[in-house]
């Protein structure tokens, strides 16, 4: 997924360079590394010039990114130009956060990133104060931080999925592939699905939805969260239902058709009532039915449960 996400950004990754030799980065390179940072404590001019190289050199010479890991304190003096006082360069804290996320692809960096005091917190500032670039690069350092389990429960219980959530609510159509992707990540780890519950994902996710806002990203992240009893309540309190079907006869779409199901019949499990909703659906469109017959193999399985609950319901009533 992080390999697929990095081509699409131009990102090398740490196959075979021509810029490094045997033995790593070069001793020229790794003099002009350290100039950089030292620059990165100077003047405002000499900042900005050293994190606009930093940012190019680490994109497209990965021998720069494993520097950031063999000396230390690289990643404390990258950052302490955008750590001072309460004003804000935007094009130095641009150029800084896309060096983070830069090195953050490299994998031996995401332990010691993410594990640097200061990572985190940065990123949330970015996120909520940032132009629109360095607010979707914050959000794509987190997806790539967040591929170790161990930076999921670090992101989450620094409280970063608040500003995710916000962002998403925001709704930039820049930023949202990455934002939404940082979340679905972050989110793998249950107790980070509470964590987004507690923050309103379900019911920012559910707006967008209903306005038909980036349902394939969205889709998923609801899909993940349907594991979570209180966010399966507060979905079927939304109106998911009858927002889940309407998607499921409008799209084309294969995947987004599979999580729909999966989602529904998680909300029946837990609110026997919605399966009215259901039955209504079925007289008048027999969306689940025909799902049963066409659709993946995980969505047949889902939509034959939903029918055989249904079916129990409906023989329960007639005997009653």
């Amino acid at each position: 997924m992080i390999e697929k996400w990095s081509k699409n950004q131009g990102l090398e990754l740490c196959n075979v360079i021509s810029y490094i030799n045997d033995e790593g980065a070069k001793e020229a390179d790794q003099n002009h590394f350290l100039c950089l940072l030292e620059k990165m404590s100077s003047t405002l001019s000499d900042k900005k010039e050293a994190a606009k190289q930093l940012r190019l050199l680490t994109k497209k010479h990965p021998c720069f990114r494993v520097l950031f890991c063999d000396f230390e304190n690289a990643i404390p003096q990258l950052l302490k130009p955008i750590c001072e006082g309460d004003s804000i360069n935007h094009d130095l804290q641009e150029d800084v956060i896309t060096t983070l996320l830069n090195i953050s692809i490299h994998d031996n960096n995401k332990k010691l990133v993410a594990e640097t005091p200061m990572v985190i917190p940065i990123l949330m500032k970015a996120l909520r104060c940032g132009t629109i670039e360095t607010r979707a690069n914050a959000a794509a350092t987190l997806f790539t931080l967040s591929a170790l389990d161990s930076n999921k429960e670090l992101i989450g219980k620094s409280n970063a999925l608040k500003p995710l959530i916000d962002l998403l609510e925001e709704g930039n159509p820049l930023v949202m592939k990455d934002v939404a992707s940082a979340i679905f990540t972050l989110c793998m780890m249950h107790d980070n699905k509470a964590r987004a519950v507690k923050d309103g994902a379900v019911r920012v996710i559910m707006t967008k939805m209903k306005n038909r806002l980036h349902v394939d990203e969205l889709l998923a992240i609801l899909a993940l969260l349907s594991t979570h009893q209180k966010a399966v309540l507060e979905m079927a309190e939304l109106g998911a239902v009858p927002c889940l079907l309407s998607i499921m006869r409008e799209s084309s779409c294969e995947r987004n058709k599979e999580n729909c199901v999966a989602v529904l019949q998680t909300i029946c499990l837990y609110d026997r009532s919605k399966l009215r909703e259901i039955k209504e659906e079925e007289n008048s469109y027999r969306t689940i039915s025909e799902l049963a017959k066409s659709g993946t193999s995980r969505a047949k399985r889902k939509a034959s449960g939903i029918l055989e609950r249904l079916h129990r319901v409906v023989n329960i009533t007639h005997t009653a």
